[in-house]
């Protein structure tokens, strides 16, 4: 298995930045995941949210994560569970309101610095955009406009743990799915792992490494290239020692954005008469993925090509 992809952002800036390009473009069409190195976050900044992070858990998420477990009696398990994850979570979003002020348990350090933390993610996560703009041949800001909806993007961040584990065998710490938005930006923890992609046949590690950001693809870019990009199955397997740590943010459409191929793509495209990805409104599809989650995505997109006829275009469908 060829090597996991991973960009070195410092490198778009010289004479190396053809040959990055190309490496993105490459992570883009093989892989749905790359890992981010030099991306302009400060070290520091991470090195403060994951000691509040861990330290929130510790204080006031893994007395109920065992009080879970107990109720449902999941540390005796003989048979595999299908129907929920070795994982304690919470969500913060940030865009097009942010909730932290609301989310109860959260001292005003943890506050302030997740804060700070999404206003360089959603910086990051534009750049990114960006430059998948410029390796597909769209004009730049393309794929900002066409998540913005009338009300701007929905971004937020699933805070997670996944405690050491007695049956890894038998219950996964998430279960295999794609993403369903946009562009996913993930600062996981660098010593515990547990995080795979299916490639071809073959569940690959994403590897851990510290101060780095994961990105993966979700279902919209999937639907935006006409399948240039693909969002790509990914699961978390629970360790029987260690607690992994992983904030996902989510870089998603805003609710009324209609998604749709981009005509420059399929203009391209129109020799090779490629089967044309559905036209919808992206809440349409997030109320879909809410029951299919961790089912194949392509009904989902075959359902939502029922809804087609009743979509209006976007803003920006001559752009």
């Amino acid at each position: 298995m060829e090597n996991f992809p991973v960009i070195n952002m410092k490198n778009l800036n010289g004479d190396k930045r053809a040959s990055t390009m190309e490496h993105i473009k490459d992570a883009c069409e093989n892989w749905g995941f790359f890992e981010l190195v030099n991306h302009g976050i400060p070290h520091e900044m991470m090195d403060t949210v994951e000691r509040l992070t861990k330290g929130h858990y510790k204080k006031c998420m893994e007395q109920r994560f065992k009080e879970l477990v107990a109720s449902k009696a999941l540390e005796g398990v003989q048979v595999e569970i299908t129907d929920m994850d070795w994982e304690s979570t919470f969500f913060l979003r940030h865009l097009p309101v942010s909730n932290i002020s609301q989310v109860p348990d959260l001292d005003n350090e943890y506050r302030t610095i997740m804060k700070e933390f999404a206003v360089r993610l959603e910086k990051l996560a534009e750049e990114l955009l960006d430059l998948l703009c410029e390796n597909l041949g769209l004009e730049k800001g393309y794929l900002k406009k066409a998540f913005y909806g009338s009300k701007g993007p929905n971004f937020g961040t699933n805070v997670s743990n996944y405690p050491p584990c007695p049956k890894p065998e038998l219950i996964k710490g998430l279960r295999p799915h794609t993403d369903a938005g946009g562009v996913i930006l993930l600062f996981q923890d660098d010593k515990v792992s547990g995080l795979q992609l299916l490639k071809g046949d073959q569940w690959v590690d994403v590897p851990p490494m510290k101060h780095s950001i994961v990105v993966n693809l979700g279902d919209q870019l999937e639907v935006i290239t006409n399948g240039k990009y693909k969002s790509v199955l990914h699961r978390v397997i629970a360790q029987t020692d260690g607690n992994r740590m992983s904030l996902a943010s989510f870089y998603n459409p805003g609710n009324d954005a209609v998604i749709y191929p981009a005509p420059a793509l399929l203009e391209k495209e129109a020799e090779e008469r490629k089967e044309v990805y559905p036209k919808f409104v992206f809440d349409d599809y997030m109320k879909l993925y809410a029951g299919l989650k961790f089912q194949a995505k392509e009904p989902r997109f075959e359902l939502m090509k029922n809804v087609e006829a009743n979509v209006t275009m976007g803003p920006i469908a001559t752009a």
